[in-house]
């Protein structure tokens, strides 16, 4: 039986993320934790950024099954280092697959995932948010020095996707997750206690 915070403690704020794999998968939540201590994100790609929703989280997470069948995995790439100059959100750029993530936002941003984003979509994978703007030109030289250390490939596929929920302490919890170009099996009854609230 799923044992996670209570549904009090759930808010409305949902998102669907792929999660990157080791090494690199790693090597992220270790710079991501070097660039902003306390951080305990694990390093993922968002395919819909965060949002309320006008439905149920049943009723969501059905939909984002009946699509996920037409969806094909995928290779992505990763690129530089940048900043957004709007945010000053460190975050590293996507070389390959950006195109592939833009077709699923697109198709999964309707009906009761429907959400006017305050920012156009934009594929990524966030390193540093929340900053003061006295620390983001340093930080942005840390990241860029630390990603140049990588030597393993930059490469990972994206092959499933992950319902995530927040709450009120911002821990972000996660649902329940399907494999992308594969028909899902009926909801079990574990993962219909994740999906309540």
């Amino acid at each position: 039986m799923y044992k996670g915070p209570s549904v009090w403690d759930r808010i409305n704020s949902f998102a669907l993320v792929s999660y990157i794999p080791e090494p690199l998968a790693g090597f992220l939540d270790r710079l991501r934790q070097e660039l902003v201590p306390n951080c305990f994100l694990r390093a993922h790609v968002t395919i819909l950024p965060p949002r309320p929703i006008s439905t149920t989280p049943r009723d969501a997470w059905e939909m984002i099954r009946g699509i996920a069948p037409e969806l094909s995995p995928f290779e992505a790439e990763l690129g530089g280092v940048e900043v957004f100059p709007a945010s000053d959100v460190i975050y590293i750029k996507l070389s390959a697959g950006r195109e592939n993530l833009l077709r699923m936002h697109a198709a999964l941003n309707m009906r009761g995932l429907y959400f006017q984003e305050p920012f156009d979509y934009h594929p990524h994978i966030t390193l540093a948010q929340d900053l003061r703007p006295d620390e983001v030109d340093e930080l942005a030289n840390v990241a860029r020095a630390r990603w140049a250390e990588f030597s393993f490939p930059r490469k990972f596929c994206v092959e499933k996707m992950v319902f995530v929920q927040n709450t009120r302490r911002s821990h972000w919890l996660d649902l329940v997750e399907c494999s992308l170009g594969r028909a899902e099996s009926r909801l079990d009854g574990d993962v219909t206690d994740r999906l309540v609230g």
